[in-house]
């Protein structure tokens, strides 16, 4: 059986999704103030979703989800609990580094520049494990 949750409490969920809002944000370097005034709300009220105090209603969510040109479920990746390794690669969305890489990544057209993008970032990726494995051996 399911334990009954107190209504209108924030819950983890809560706090997974609004620090999704924040690297999202961060990342599209935009202000939490310019995040409100697009969706009806102040800078405050970002500040608490942010942070998980208050909850997201769907509609003001998918506003967000718009706002940030993200597929709303962008939020929920992982939560389901099961273990299939979306959960690790979850925490992800919450480095604003690796969110503005991905959108600036995904902002590239062309496919060949996409390809030459990728192996950069292979390449620098071995170079710094490369003499940290060489170190543990």
């Amino acid at each position: 059986m399911i334990a009954p949750t107190k209504p209108k409490l924030a819950t983890e969920a809560d706090r997974t999704i609004g620090s999704r809002i924040a690297a999202l944000r961060a990342a599209q370097g935009l202000s939490q103030t310019m995040l409100g005034q697009a969706i009806g709300v102040s800078f405050q009220q970002v500040q608490k979703y942010e942070k998980g105090r208050n909850r997201i209603g769907a509609g003001r969510l998918q506003a967000i989800a718009d706002m940030l040109q993200v597929p709303v479920e962008t939020f929920f990746a992982g939560q389901t609990g099961a273990d299939d390794g979306t959960a690790a690669a979850s925490t992800f969305f919450d480095d604003p580094k690796v969110m503005e890489l991905v959108l600036a990544f995904t902002s590239i057209s062309d496919e060949t520049t996409r390809d030459s993008v990728l192996s950069i970032v292979k390449s620098a990726a071995s170079l710094r494990q490369g003499p940290a494995l060489s170190r543990s051996s």
